[in-house]
C-alpha cells in the first residue's frame, strides 16, 4: 500500500514502483505531465507516486493537487515538517481531517500519497506541491468553462514559479481533456486543454473496474463497470479519443479508499484504505 510503500522510499530508495512505461515517458519534451483519475481509489494515488518518485530522481518536481488553491500554505508547512508525525499532525489539521470533504480528493490514499512526498524530500529530492484548485466566485449563470480556465491558471503557475522543475498533475479526467465535450457545452475546454499544448501530455487512467469513492448521485463507494482490459497495467502513450489524452495509465480494478477524516488517526505507517 502507498504508506509501505513511501516509507520505503525514505528507508532505502532502491525502487520508485513506478508504472511500467515510465521511462519512456519521462524521457519525453514535455515539461507538464497531466494524469487524468477517478477520485477516490487506493491504485490511482499510488502509482501517481510512484512517477513522480521516478521523476524526482532525474531532477525537480513541482507535483500540482486538484485542491484548493488556500491550501498552499498548510502543504508548504507539511512538506517542511521535521518528522513525520508533525507532517501528519498537519495535514490532519486542514482539509484531510474535514468529513465533508467527502469527494474523494481528501481520501485516506491521497493523505497517504502527501505523506510520501514528505518522504522523498526528506530523502533529498527537489519536490513542492502545489494545489491549484480556485476558490470558484459566485457568479449568476456562470459556466462550468470559467472554472476550467481558473485552474488552467493555477495549474501553469508551478511552471512558471519553478522553470527549472518537470510539473506533474494529478486532476480529474474530465479537467484532464485537451479537447471539448461535445454534449457538455457548459464545460467548454477543459482545464487541460488551455495548457500551452506542445509542453503538455495527458494520460487518462483506464477504468478497468473495481470501485472508487467519490460523489455521483450520493458521496460514497461506488462500483465501477469495467470498460477496458482489466489485466492491461501500465503506460501507453499514443492518441487517445481523436487528441483528447496523449496516453494511458492502466492500474488494474480499483479500490474505494474512504475520506481520510473517516478513518482512525494514522503516521502513515499502515494500510492507505
Amino acid at each position: 500500500m502507498i504508506a509501505l510503500f513511501a516509507a520505503a522510499l525514505l528507508s532505502a530508495q532502491t525502487s520508485c514502483d513506478a508504472p511500467v512505461g515510465t521511462p519512456a515517458l519521462l524521457a519525453r519534451p514535455e515539461r507538464i505531465i497531466v494524469v487524468g483519475e477517478t477520485h477516490g481509489t487506493v491504485e490511482t494515488p499510488e502509482a501517481f507516486l510512484g512517477l513522480v518518485c521516478e521523476a524526482a530522481r532525474q531532477g525537480p518536481v513541482s507535483v500540482g493537487l486538484e485542491l484548493p488553491e488556500t491550501d498552499k500554505p498548510l502543504l508548504d508547512f507539511v512538506m517542511a515538517a521535521p518528522d513525520e508525525a508533525t507532517a501528519t499532525r498537519y495535514l490532519q489539521a486542514g482539509d484531510f481531517g474535514d468529513p465533508r470533504r467527502n469527494d474523494g480528493r481528501h481520501s485516506q490514499a491521497m493523505f497517504d500519497m502527501v505523506i510520501g512526498f514528505w518522504r522523498l524530500k526528506q530523502a533529498g529530492n527537489d519536490i513542492v506541491l502545489r494545489p491549484f484548485a480556485a476558490r470558484m466566485s459566485v457568479i449568476e449563470g456562470r459556466d462550468q468553462a470559467w472554472w476550467e480556465l481558473e485552474m488552467a491558471h493555477g495549474m501553469s503557475r508551478p511552471l512558471v514559479d519553478r522553470p527549472q522543475a518537470r510539473v506533474f498533475i494529478l486532476i480529474g479526467n474530465l479537467h484532464a481533456r485537451k479537447l471539448p465535450l461535445a454534449d457538455r457545452p457548459r464545460i467548454g475546454l477543459p482545464a487541460a486543454g488551455h495548457l500551452h499544448g506542445v509542453d503538455t501530455l495527458t494520460l487518462d487512467i483506464l477504468q478497468q473496474g473495481g470501485a472508487s469513492w467519490g460523489c455521483r448521485e450520493t458521496c460514497g463507494p461506488h462500483t465501477d463497470i469495467p470498460i477496458h482490459d482489466t489485466d492491461a497495467r501500465g503506460i501507453r502513450l499514443g492518441r487517445v479519443e481523436d487528441g483528447a489524452y496523449d496516453g494511458v495509465l492502466a492500474v488494474g480494478p480499483t479500490t474505494a479508499s474512504p475520506p481520510a477524516a473517516l478513518q482512525p488517526a494514522t503516521t502513515s505507517s499502515g494500510s492507505s484504505s
